[in-house]
């Protein structure tokens, strides 16, 4: 049984999400829609992001590509220019900070990865320094400092998986049950950095808030 695990398919733990087969099943952290989102929160502050760069580790993050492909097919609608924004050590992140300083309408999309998460520290403070508006989907980043964060509820995702677990423990087989993707989510502003930034946020984001930082 597994959980928060990004690209069970394509890290061969399972066949298919709705079809599993083998030994093995469990509940991915992995969700499209998410990054979606995420590309449009950055349209929702004023001035807007206009080129988002998303950062990842691609040692790391090796299902980084499914993702891009996912927010690739939304930027038409949203007016957004995305790039690659591949990095693997805090040198790469401040010159992928600067470049998006430069272009003076640039946003940056932190991906769930564990290299992200290790440097979240840095991230929030180059993110400061460069006055770059930072969407993520960690909530330790935007408690740290990161502008907003959209993100999984993972304590609703465990519950779930003890569900599953039960299940098989009368009897169900892990290859029959389909892997499931999320259904409840989170969204955390802060506005401390919001100002630091000389960003606002729309009040109709921020209706929709669960946490505000202020």
């Amino acid at each position: 049984m597994f959980a928060l695990v990004s690209d069970p398919v394509g890290m061969g733990y399972v066949a298919s999400l709705a079809h599993p087969g083998g030994n093995v099943t469990g509940f991915s952290s992995f969700d499209p829609p998410i990054y979606t989102k995420l590309l449009q929160m950055l349209t929702e502050i004023t001035p807007p992001a206009t080129t988002v760069a998303v950062l990842y580790n691609p040692e790391s993050a090796p299902y980084a590509g499914r993702m891009l492909k996912a927010m690739e097919d939304a930027t038409k609608s949203l007016g957004v220019t995305l790039r690659d924004g591949a990095c693997h050590d805090d040198i790469e992140i401040e010159a992928l900070m600067a470049s998006l300083a430069r272009d003076r309408r640039g946003g940056l999309l932190a991906l769930g990865d564990v290299f992200n998460q290790l440097h979240r520290a840095a991230i929030s403070a180059l993110a400061l320094k460069y006055r770059v508006p930072t969407v993520v989907n960690t909530r330790q980043f935007v408690e740290e400092g990161g502008l907003m964060y959209y993100g999984i509820d993972i304590a609703d995702l465990f519950r779930r998986a003890a569900a599953y677990v039960d299940r098989v423990l009368k009897g169900d087989k892990p290859g029959d049950l389909p892997v499931q993707r999320p259904d409840k989510f989170e969204l955390a502003i802060n506005l401390k950095t919001a100002k630091a930034l000389g960003v606002t946020v729309a009040p109709a984001l921020l209706a929709t808030a669960d946490e505000v930082i202020e």
